[in-house]
């Protein structure tokens, strides 16, 4: 499966790269590079390393792998910069195309963790759908998903108009530049730390703690006259908390059902998230062209974060009863 995204994600490259109009431009960055996403995502790579380690060693390892993603992003944005400057936007999709012919020979190697068995004997024989049914009845897994849509909202939100809110605010346009490569340094780092805490704390607390963490932060910055300093505090306050929460979302999906659909179900409970990125990048530019402010919109992005953390923190934990004695007794609630 990586190995035909890999294959998709440089195909969509090169027809955005030869596109003559918008709608062969969509297809490629769009259409192509979305369907190439669903198979080299970080969901399919955790799938896959979550095999292939011991049970105590899983935390860490998506979280490692998060933190690599990260530090990923921090390379790509460079190398675009200096390829639009040099050769302009087709030299850069050229390049990059380039680039995803390293995922091919990692794509091949990471298959080798197919041969290893997904789950015991007595769960091989489920199917995809009962998979979904035992997931969408399982209150505890609802109520995460329901909070990925607040992580997306919040996430985005920031991304999409936070750089707007420091020009109205009179800073430069490098504020906002360095902020966002400070939450890039920072998910790096807390990606691993949430990744190690999630092998020996409760999984839902952490998560919960993250929500309500956020709210809190935002808070504080919107309610204070921001300077420099104090934006990119904010960046790296919100950076340490950013991507902690999918290592904290595999693991609890691995709890609750087993590793055998785990990149299936995680996936599902990832279009809530991206559901909610959608409102948080279009509610927030709808506020502000409505009311000439982002007052309302951040006090929403708190509002259901803080809702979002309590329930969280009460989700259920009891694990599926076809679980009974073939996974590691679950981390104090």
């Amino acid at each position: 499966m990586a190995v035909v995204g890999a294959l998709i994600y440089g195909a969509g490259l090169l027809m955005a790269r030869i596109a003559e109009g918008p709608a062969m431009l969509v297809l490629g960055l769009g259409v192509t590079i979305g369907l190439a996403m669903s198979c080299t995502g970080s969901t399919i790579a955790m799938s896959l390393a979550s095999r292939v380690v011991s049970p105590a060693a899983r935390s860490f390892t998506m979280g490692a792998m998060s933190a690599a993603g990260s530090m990923g992003l921090l390379f790509a944005s460079p190398l675009a910069q200096q390829m639009l400057a040099r050769g302009g936007f087709e030299l850069a999709l050229a390049s990059f195309a380039a680039v995803t012919a390293l995922m091919l020979p990692m794509a091949w190697l990471a298959g080798r963790a197919d041969r290893v068995p997904k789950d015991n004997a007595n769960l091989a024989n489920q199917s995809i759908g009962e998979a979904l049914g035992e997931a969408g009845r399982h209150r505890g897994y609802l109520v995460m998903a329901s909070a990925y849509f607040v992580c997306g909202l919040q996430l985005v939100f920031l991304t999409t108009h936070l750089p707007t809110y420091i020009a109205i605010c009179g800073m430069p346009s490098s504020v906002a530049a360095a902020t966002l490569v400070l939450i890039g340094v920072f998910n790096a780092i807390g990606s691993l730390t949430f990744g190690w805490l999630g092998g020996r704390y409760s999984r839902r607390y952490l998560l919960g703690g993250i929500y309500v963490l956020r709210s809190l932060i935002i808070t504080v910055y919107f309610t204070s006259i921001p300077t420099p300093t104090t934006t990119m505090l904010f960046g790296a306050l919100m950076g340490s908390l950013w991507l902690g929460v999918v290592p904290l979302v595999n693991g609890l999906v691995i709890q609750l059902f087993g590793i055998r659909y785990m990149a299936t179900l995680v996936g599902v409970a990832f279009m809530s998230h991206q559901l909610g990125s959608f409102v948080g990048a279009f509610g927030g530019g709808l506020i502000y062209a409505s009311l000439g402010s982002y007052e309302w919109a951040w006090r929403g992005a708190v509002i259901v974060g803080l809702l979002a953390g309590i329930a969280q923190m009460r989700m259920n934990i009891v694990p599926s009863p076809r679980l009974k004695g073939t996974e590691p007794a679950p981390l104090r609630a």
